[in-house]
């Protein structure tokens, strides 16, 4: 009786807005992009090499690019040429189509299991290259090496670095109470290239991603009590961080990671907001109240601390120095604001907010502190950043089923992540991979 309390209330503290179901393949719908999207055309690349074409790179790069809301693709089968390289482009073929941007390209095998992906990007109007560049790969990298690419371009049409590469994690369950599967699982940012981490009959929660995108800490019940891991990407190999009596939550790492800023009952069973010396297991208190402190996150000079506290009486949003002080509130609008999440800017945090009864991600200005609500749904949840801070992923609902979705930060894209069967939940976006 007492764990089932214990994660009855871990589940409430943490404000989660879903129940369980079942089984998770992603796939992507754009519901809503930018009013101008820019028309280009990614002719289908052409293949050198034995054999059938090992991967369509053509096809993942228009894909990518139609799905960050600013591009609008034109059909293969409405093209007048097909050209493989920059010498053979017609561009008045392409102005006359309305085209202001034409990619061309060729898949080619340079050994064995070795290709490379050879591009070039054109201006159709002014009728010059761009960009140009040979990607290498092997077999099983052409998916991330095309992936790559799309970032390239991305960066060299908007100016901003492209997140194609980078990857989300998230949580899956099978089943109904008390038969389920919780599964940690990690896949490319569009949904694709799944992997499993870790497959439990115990609830995971609360994934985090390290700065350098190698690590993962979540939270388990594998062991019929709050506990919190850190698992490596590569080898899989994971140790147990906290273990302490109470509750063990949100973990969330320090800019520098070496630390973890977690939520902690401890014996008193009063929830607060610790910090967490990775190395050394020094555990530094920062809240000390009779109220709920959880869903720490840090700011991005490591210096302050946001997180979820009732202490007024409803969730709102607060702030206190890494080295602890003076706590100061940062929400202000609404009734409910919670699991804050500061931008890649450093300029704004992403919340869940209480809009007329429904649950929004909302946006507030850290300078001025004006709200922006960002989506439309009643069940939103976990708002996280991409890494270039253009758009946020967070979990949601459609038609009783749960699915990820992506909303970009002026609230204008919207795309969605839909579970063929089941519910998936938590989503964390990755940083940008340190070399």
């Amino acid at each position: 009786m007492k764990v089932v309390t214990e994660k009855i209330k871990f589940c409430a503290v943490l404000f989660c807005l879903f129940a369980a179901v079942t089984n998770a393949e992603l796939r992507i719908k754009v519901i809503g992009g930018a009013e101008q999207a820019v028309p280009i055309a990614i002719v289908p690349f052409g293949w050198q090499g034995a054999g059938a074409k090992p991967f369509d790179v053509s096809q993942t790069l228009s894909n990518d690019l139609a799905n960050s809301g600013r591009f609008n693709p034109l059909p293969p089968d409405e093209m007048l040429e097909r050209p493989l390289t920059g010498r053979d482009i017609d561009f008045e073929d392409w102005r006359i189509l309305g085209i202001e941007v034409v990619i061309v390209g060729q898949l080619l095998q340079t050994g064995n299991d070795e290709y490379t992906i050879q591009f070039q990007l054109f201006d159709v109007f002014r009728g010059k290259q761009l960009l140009g560049y040979r990607q290498p790969s092997t077999g099983k990298q052409l998916r991330r090496a095309t992936h790559l690419v799309a970032d390239m371009i991305y960066q060299e049409l908007t100016g901003i670095r492209g997140i194609f590469s980078t990857r989300i994690a998230y949580i899956t369950v099978e089943g109904k109470p008390p038969d389920q599967r919780f599964r940690l699982i990690v896949a490319d940012a569009d949904g694709e290239n799944e992997r499993i981490l870790v497959d439990s009959n115990e609830p995971l929660m609360s994934p985090a991603w390290s700065p350098d995108g190698r690590k993962l800490a979540y939270v388990s019940f594998e062991k019929q009590q709050s506990e919190i891991y850190v698992q490596t990407l590569r080898s899989g190999a994971r140790k147990r961080v906290s273990s302490r009596a109470g509750v063990n939550g949100s973990p969330a790492w320090s800019p520098d990671g070496r630390k973890l800023a977690l939520t902690l009952s401890k014996t008193e069973g009063n929830l607060d907001i610790y910090i967490l010396d990775l190395q050394s297991q020094m555990l530094t208190r920062l809240t000390n109240r009779a109220s709920i402190d959880t869903e720490a996150t840090w700011s991005k000079d490591g210096n302050m601390i946001y997180f979820t506290s009732d202490r007024a009486g409803q969730p709102q949003i607060y702030r206190i120095p890494a080295r602890g002080g003076k706590v100061s509130r940062v929400s202000f609008e609404g009734t409910y604001n919670a699991r804050p999440r500061i931008s890649p800017s450093a300029e704004q945090v992403a919340v869940v907010h209480n809009d007329r009864g429904n649950y929004r991600i909302g946006l507030i200005g850290l300078d001025q502190g004006f709200m922006q609500v960002l989506t439309k749904g009643s069940l939103d949840e976990s708002p996280s950043f991409a890494p270039n801070g253009e758009s946020l992923i967070y979990a949601t609902r459609d038609r009783q089923q749960g699915v990820l979705a992506t909303v970009s930060v002026d609230g204008r894209t919207h795309r969605r992540i839909s579970v063929v069967r089941g519910d998936v939940r938590e989503p964390a976006w990755s940083p940008f991979v340190r070399n």
